[in-house]
């Protein structure tokens, strides 16, 4: 299966003893889904916005034998699209930094 990623970071698959499975460099292309916000009011003089998302821009159409890695929110604009991921159970360092994934996943 060819995994493309199109988000603008190294993504890093890690086993259980976080030994590194595989890192999947950025494509060079990124998949976003277009954004809309509406300032509906204020709390403590800090404006709140409602936010909508659109259309996607950046996503190839569909190949067989090809799954695309994107960030939540894309994967959120495309429920339809069942080579679209997310990765999934992050694992992170001793400071709480993210240094990889164990998993991708479906929105």
């Amino acid at each position: 299966m060819k995994i493309i990623n199109l988000t603008p970071h190294a993504i890093t698959f890690l086993d259980g003893n976080n030994s590194v499975l595989a890192t999947i460099e950025p494509s060079g292309t990124i998949a976003r889904a277009s954004q809309t916000r509406e300032a509906v009011g204020e709390v403590n003089g800090i404006v709140v916005n409602q936010c909508s998302y659109g259309s996607v821009t950046g996503l190839p159409d569909p190949q067989d034998g090809t799954i695309y890695l994107v960030s939540a929110l894309t994967a959120q604009a495309c429920p339809g699209r069942s080579d679209v991921y997310i990765v999934d159970d992050a694992v992170r360092n001793e400071s709480g930094q993210i240094i990889g994934c164990r998993a991708i996943a479906h929105i």
